[in-house]
């Protein structure tokens, strides 16, 4: 049967991941805004059956099966162990992504994301839902800080959507960019700077900015491995060392003063916010720090706290958690393979951003721009995968 053509069929499995993906993206910029909505559980489900439908219509071989399978039996453990379905829906998005457009599919992100936030704002600019500006205490000691949120409802949100729409317009155009272009992502960022006061962020910002610089302009070093070990390895994985020494001396902070470090550890907690400082004091469990660690997670260990890769291996648990640290060392070294070092520069900034802060670490799929790059990059181990041409568009 026609209907029945490995084209055919990859045509619809596409169709089932981009509706999917739509879906997500607008429910997670409805997120974003003061709008409430309450079925969003719901929502999960759907998009969840359209992404497995979208992997069984697509063609796989005997041990691409194998591989999905055991993904679905680990993650459903995790699920049943947990309570959280995340890591078993974000699996199956991610391999529904196997045979997609993925330049087009990123520019399709980039486009309804960007005129998503931009309709939050412009309700906001004119009175019609959520507030241009939130006076409040944001953890400097002063209780009447008044900082624009545009709808956004935190200036931290706002902050990260506008990152993520920098990010996702780098991978895409970055490669073309002219030196004026940077001019306007660097003005951005410091207006940012200025109505959101968030310094961090502004460093990150610019980090991410000066990295971009050198590989538009210094295309050479996309074929030199030491990019890929210094920016691609060694960056995310001190990332997640000093996650982790936050989690084992956040007892420390503010409290212990006969620590020998205690200064440097306060000064260090200073700049961020008092974030290391509240994984172990923001509540009666002292959720995030060490000892509320688990190989697996429980259905307990819901608390909400900013530092990322503290809430992942808190949410998820150390070996979910090691696993996905795998399995970006393995994304690294095929964009080395690739020398593809755009995806890099995403990787590189979205794990420093997220010591900080876990606007990415979200129930929310559409909030994870990486998704897409890591479902077709690890897919395409797979030799049916590496002899499709996914970056046309």
């Amino acid at each position: 049967m026609d209907f029945l053509t490995l084209e055919n069929r990859k045509k619809i499995a596409n169709r089932l991941f981009y509706l999917a993906l739509l879906i997500e993206l607008v429910l997670m910029i409805a997120e974003k805004s003061e709008l409430y909505f309450d079925f969003e559980s719901y929502v999960f489900r759907v998009t969840f059956v359209l992404t497995l439908l979208s992997v069984f219509v697509n063609d796989h071989s005997k041990k691409e099966w194998v591989v999905i399978v055991l993904t679905w039996i680990f993650t459903f453990i995790c699920y049943r162990i947990t309570g959280r379905n995340e890591l078993l829906r974000f699996a199956t998005f991610m391999m529904a992504a196997k045979s997609i457009n993925l330049g087009k599919t990123m520019k399709a992100s980039f486009w309804v994301s960007l005129v998503g936030f931009a309709s939050i704002a412009l309700l906001s600019v004119t009175g019609i839902l959520g507030s241009i500006a939130v006076t409040t205490d944001y953890g400097r000691g002063d209780a009447n800080e008044l900082r624009y949120v545009f709808g956004f409802g935190h200036p931290n949100t706002l902050w990260g959507c506008v990152f993520a729409l920098m990010l996702l317009w780098l991978w895409i155009y970055g490669s073309k960019a002219r030196l004026w272009m940077f001019a306007i992502l660097l003005a951005i960022v410091i207006g940012m700077y200025k109505i959101t006061a968030s310094r961090t962020a502004f460093l990150i910002g610019i980090i991410t900015i000066v990295m971009a610089l050198i590989i538009r302009y210094l295309p050479l070093l996309s074929s030199k491995k030491i990019i890929y070990i210094f920016t691609g390895l060694v960056t995310p994985a001190f990332c997640v060392a000093f996650s982790i020494w936050g989690a084992c001396i956040s007892y420390v902070s503010r409290y212990e003063f006969k620590h020998p470090y205690y200064k440097q550890i306060e000064f260090i907690d200073e700049l961020l916010n008092n974030r290391i400082h509240n994984l172990y004091r923001a509540n009666e469990r002292h959720a995030g720090s060490i000892e509320t660690w688990k190989l697996f997670s429980d259905k307990i260990s819901e608390e909400y706290f900013d530092m990322g890769w503290v809430r992942l291996f808190y949410w998820y648990g150390i070996i979910p958690t090691a696993i996905i640290c795998l399995l970006v060392i393995v994304f690294i070294y095929i964009c080395y393979k690739r020398r593809d070092a755009w995806s890099i520069v995403l990787l590189l900034a979205l794990s420093i951003y997220t010591v900080i802060e876990a606007t990415f670490i979200s129930v929310y799929i559409g909030r994870n721009i990486m998704l897409p790059i890591f479902g077709v990059y690890l897919c395409s181990i797979s030799e049916r995968m590496t002899k499709n041409n996914v970056f046309e568009g």
